[in-house]
């Protein structure tokens, strides 16, 4: 379908481009019909991220001034960072490279215990595929059965790390909105807590909408009514679940709003493209408009929604809004905040 073919290489490449010389003479088409696109994938391939990124790229590089070629290359570790720091600190500044990153990578740098050299205020964001919402996903058969349920009842959920979102969240909602969730972290990836529901060992899980209703395995069994959906944490909830009112709803306490907020922000970004500093300005503005008409081109919706997404894009500048308002934290919050997703030493 399109003319030039994508090419998937190691990550040594996307390191190897730090070197290359930055042509300002050419015009913004002139440069990207000479030179490749880079992606770099902040996850290992085989994942969602690195599933989003090549659904995405052959349209990015329909719509990007001389379309050029799209090189996809996997760089994980440290849930993203390591490649946001890569992009940050040794990346080429000529455009030629932008990083498919993770939306802790975000907030991380501002309350995690290890040193993290990466500044989500530094770096130039091209925009976000999705605005992220999650739901408490329990089996049908346990006594907790209706949302109120959650403040009385005790729910044995299971988790990955301690710093993931699917223990953060219940975990947060334990601390300030007095939820009964039992905790389980350890679990090997998601298929692995995807078992220990299907085994009974625990009642449910936390987990994003998107990932429930498209890779998830769980979706047969929402269908089937093995399972079902409580709550929804989001800034905005998702309307494929109506009945599942926002943890939001349930205070007007603004200090208890403000953690909340803290965590739910960065889901407003939750599929977030950044280039470096320092790119030419007319290259970060093709790249910006041929991420928002790529993101929102038909062709590309309908392969999304095949795979369960339901794409909501954001502009680069209002990931930087997000950004902004995530860096607005109180002192107070960010203590709170440390204590939860740093565990005790």
């Amino acid at each position: 379908m399109y003319s030039k073919m994508l090419q998937i290489v190691g990550a040594g490449l996307a390191l190897s481009l730090a070197g290359m010389p930055i042509a300002n003479a050419q015009t913004v088409e002139e440069f990207y019909s000479n030179n490749p696109l880079t992606i770099v994938a902040s996850a290992a391939g085989g994942g969602g991220i690195d599933t989003y990124v090549r659904q995405f790229a052959p349209f990015l590089q329909k719509h990007m001034p001389g379309n050029p070629d799209i090189i996809i290359t996997n760089m994980p570790g440290a849930s993203g960072m390591t490649a946001a720091i890569h992009m940050q600190a040794a990346a080429p500044r000529d455009g030629s490279l932008i990083t498919f990153l993770q939306r802790n990578n975000l907030y991380l740098p501002l309350v995690s215990e290890v040193d993290v050299e990466f500044d989500p205020r530094e770096v130039n964001w091209i925009g976000s595929l999705n605005k992220e919402a999650y739901a408490l996903l329990v089996r049908s058969d346990i006594e907790a059965q209706v949302p109120e349920d959650i403040f009385s009842t005790p729910i044995k959920l299971g988790a990955t790390s301690y710093a993931n979102e699917n223990r953060v969240l219940p975990a947060m909602m334990n601390e300030f909105f007095d939820t009964q969730f039992d905790i389980i972290p350890g679990y090997d990836g998601s298929p692995a807590i995807s078992l220990a529901i299907e085994r009974g060992e625990v009642d449910g899980r936390m987990i994003a909408i998107d990932y429930l209703m498209g890779f998830g395995i769980e979706k047969p069994w929402l269908e089937d009514g093995q399972v079902q959906v409580l709550l929804q944490t989001a800034m905005e909830p998702d309307p494929r679940f109506p009945d599942a009112p926002n943890i939001l709803e349930f205070t007007d306490d603004p200090a208890k709003r403000a953690v909340a907020e803290f965590f739910l922000l960065p889901m407003e970004a939750g599929q977030p493209f950044a280039a470096p500093p320092g790119i030419p300005e007319d290259r970060l503005a093709a790249l910006r408009q041929a991420f928002i008409d790529a993101a929102t081109d038909p062709e590309y919706l309908a392969v999304a929604n095949t795979s369960g997404a339901d794409p909501k894009p954001i502009t680069g500048e209002e990931v930087e809004d997000v950004v902004g308002r995530i860096y607005e934290a109180t002192d107070e919050t960010l203590a709170v905040v440390r204590t939860l997703i740093n565990p005790p030493s």
